[in-house]
């Protein structure tokens, strides 16, 4: 049971790295005058140093007046050695 605990914890931790560094941009004073693409960009970038496997296609940028979301959807492959689990995460913030 440790084993199994213990390939699941970084993934997680991880994720909440993540979470926190996406919620981050998304409240950053300068966010809402970035373009898009370099919004996705900077998201895309984060995940690449954390080692997530996330594509720059899975970022969405979404604008609602003076309101930015940010959404990332990926999924990680945990192998354990009699199965195998996809954890799928949607980390997701918005300006205020």
């Amino acid at each position: 049971m440790v084993g199994i605990v213990a390939r699941f914890v970084p993934v997680y931790v991880r994720n909440w790295e993540f979470q926190q560094a996406v919620a981050e941009i998304a409240q950053r004073v300068e966010t809402p005058a970035v373009p898009d693409p370099a919004l996705r960009l900077r998201v895309y970038e984060v995940a690449q140093d954390l080692g997530l496997p996330v594509k720059e296609a899975n970022v969405q940028v979404r604008r609602a007046g003076d309101t930015i979301r940010l959404e990332v959807r990926y999924d990680v492959r945990v192998d354990l050695a009699l199965y195998t689990v996809n954890l799928h995460f949607y980390p997701r913030a918005a300006s205020r």
